[in-house]
């Protein structure tokens, strides 16, 4: 496979590189927001969160919860990234405040704000709640805002990995520029 390139999972601009380069000339350029999902009864969507994340080059990606996660979704994405682990909400908001972050809570309530209207901050974290259940009451009270997503159909919610998808790319398109690679 090496011989030819490994085109599984990265860009053609990275074939032959070693896993520490890429990550190396990512580092260089990553965005400055950040993602978390909360996952308290092992939320599938992670690893696609995680891929998301690695598509539009997040600084990290934060899983809030069990640390356990199904990484087959990530398609070794998360290599790439930086994730890290919370145990609880409250380290969680530690850390985001050490960092000077607000934190963003993406979720269906009445009091939400459409994501399409609001001016997402240039440093942030967007913060998803888990498939069901959605974000617990201690990240909406940590969240500087929280954020709703548009739908005109007849299904009650998003799923979870979507959701990040559309947030992500509503954080680029205020904030991304135009893309660059390695290709």
């Amino acid at each position: 496979m090496l011989r030819d390139g490994d085109r599984r999972n990265v860009v053609d601009g990275y074939r032959y590189w070693t896993l520490e380069a890429i990550v190396a000339d990512l580092d260089a350029r990553r965005h400055p927001f950040h993602v978390a999902i909360e996952n308290w009864q092992h939320d599938l969507n992670i690893g696609t969160v995680v891929r998301t994340a690695n598509a539009f080059n997040a600084a990290g990606v934060h899983v809030i919860g069990r640390r356990r996660w199904n990484r087959r979704g990530a398609m070794v994405t998360d290599r790439y990234l930086h994730v890290r682990h919370h145990a609880t909400v409250e380290e969680f908001t530690a850390w985001a405040a050490a960092e000077g972050l607000p934190v963003l809570g993406v979720d269906l309530f009445p009091e939400s704000v459409p994501l399409e209207s609001f001016e997402l901050p240039r440093e942030c974290v967007l913060v998803f709640g888990q498939e069901g259940p959605g974000l617990s009451e201690e990240v909406r009270a940590a969240s500087a805002a929280v954020l709703s997503i548009a739908q005109y159909g007849s299904t009650r919610s998003i799923n979870a990995g979507v959701a990040a998808g559309i947030a992500m790319h509503a954080w680029v398109r205020q904030h991304g520029g135009a893309p660059t690679s390695s290709s």
